[in-house]
């Protein structure tokens, strides 16, 4: 009875082994095809962040740390003179550490315990550093915002970049289009050999992409910004003319269709 028992499960695990087997190899088999739709929109930021770090070295510490922040309190001035909200307002904790370099006498070298040439260490002062931070959310206001920055005489410009707070949105749409466009480039494709495009059974996660184009800067201003995405600029003279250019949020999908 056991052994009967036995065979009919062996016999069932079998069968069911077999038509799923079956099932994957149709599925395997059965004609399909795979494309590829993009998508591109094109939308004008509606707001920029900008970071701007000040340091200063002196070896007197409080000189140093007076230095730092009269540039720091200069960038305040400009945010309060514009009515920057305090929320779009940050500046980072001050960081203070100690300068030195290496000095090297050919006439008299210097070597460490294990033989190697060292030389002697020069204090050249203390570094103190801060940055501040703005969100400007009223670009008509950039250019005599940035050229005010400027003024300050900052060490460097960290960052300048330019956003949309619609990017979800478009990245959805820009998502939407792409699947749009990867059906109609297969209806297109079988058509021309007269078939017809089934269902999808396959769409793998697409690529997203989110990039700054700048429209164009006067040609006497040195202010360079990265085609795409956000990078840090450098600054050497006043922003003069400036566009704030567009952001293109694109999208990829790939998709696999049925064949009818």
């Amino acid at each position: 009875m056991k052994r009967s028992y036995r065979v009919a499960l062996f016999i069932a695990l079998f069968s069911a082994s077999a038509v799923l087997a079956q099932t994957k190899d149709a599925e395997i088999n059965i004609p399909v095809i795979e494309v590829t739709g993009k998508a591109e929109i094109a939308v004008e930021p509606d707001s920029a962040t900008v970071s701007v770090d000040f340091t200063k070295v002196d070896k007197d510490l409080q000189a140093a740390r007076k230095a730092n922040e009269e540039g720091v309190q200069k960038m305040l001035q400009i945010a309060k003179k514009y009515s920057i909200p305090s929320q779009d307002v940050r500046t980072n904790n001050i960081s203070v550490s100690m300068k030195y370099i290496s000095m090297r006498d050919r006439q008299k070298p210097i070597y460490d315990e294990d033989g190697d040439e060292i030389g002697t260490r020069e204090f050249q002062g203390y570094e103190v550093s801060r940055s501040v931070t703005f969100k400007l959310t009223r670009l008509e206001q950039f250019e005599a915002i940035f050229n005010e920055i400027l003024s300050t005489q900052p060490t460097e410009i960290d960052e300048v970049k330019f956003e949309t707070t619609k990017l979800i949105e478009l990245r959805v749409k820009a998502r939407e289009m792409a699947m749009k466009a990867a059906h109609e480039k297969a209806k297109a494709m079988t058509a021309a050999i007269g078939q017809t495009v089934g269902k999808a059974i396959k769409i793998p996660e697409g690529a997203a992409s989110d990039k700054f184009y700048s429209s164009g800067l006067n040609s006497n201003n040195n202010l360079s910004f990265g085609v795409i995405g956000p990078r840090p600029v450098s600054v050497s003279t006043s922003l003069a003319t400036f566009s704030a250019g567009t952001i293109s949020v694109e999208a990829s999908v790939t998709i696999v269709f049925r064949l009818n």
